[in-house]
C-alpha cells in the first residue's frame, strides 16, 4: 500500500487500476491528506469443497445394500419424516 497525490492519480489512472487489479491498495491524497483508497473488488472465493476429501473417513455398515427388515421399514415409514399417507403407505 502506498500513497499518491490526486494529480498523479488523475494522470496515471490506467496504470494504477492495473496495479490494483494485481492486489495493490493505493491511498489517494489531496494536499498530503488521505481522502480515498483505491482497492480491488473482492473476487468470489473459490469453492472450498474438494471432491474426495473425505475418502477413508466415512464408514458404512457391511449390510448397507441389504433391504431393511420389517421392523426397520415400519420405523422408517412411520417416522415424522415420511407422514403416513397413501403415497408412502406400505399397505397398497
Amino acid at each position: 500500500m502506498y500513497q499518491i497525490n490526486i494529480h498523479h492519480a488523475k494522470t496515471h489512472l490506467s496504470k494504477l487500476v492495473e496495479e490494483v487489479a494485481l492486489g495493490e491498495e493505493i491511498i489517494i491524497a489531496k494536499a498530503g491528506k488521505p481522502i480515498a483508497k483505491l482497492v480491488p473488488i473482492d473476487k468470489p472465493k473459490p469453492n472450498s469443497r474438494v471432491p474426495g476429501s473425505m475418502k477413508h473417513q466415512i464408514k458404512f455398515a457391511d449390510n448397507i445394500n441389504q433391504p431393511m427388515c420389517k421392523t426397520e421399514l415400519d420405523l422408517w415409514l412411520e417416522s415424522s419424516i415420511f407422514p403416513n399417507d397413501d403415497k408412502n403407505s406400505n399397505n397398497q
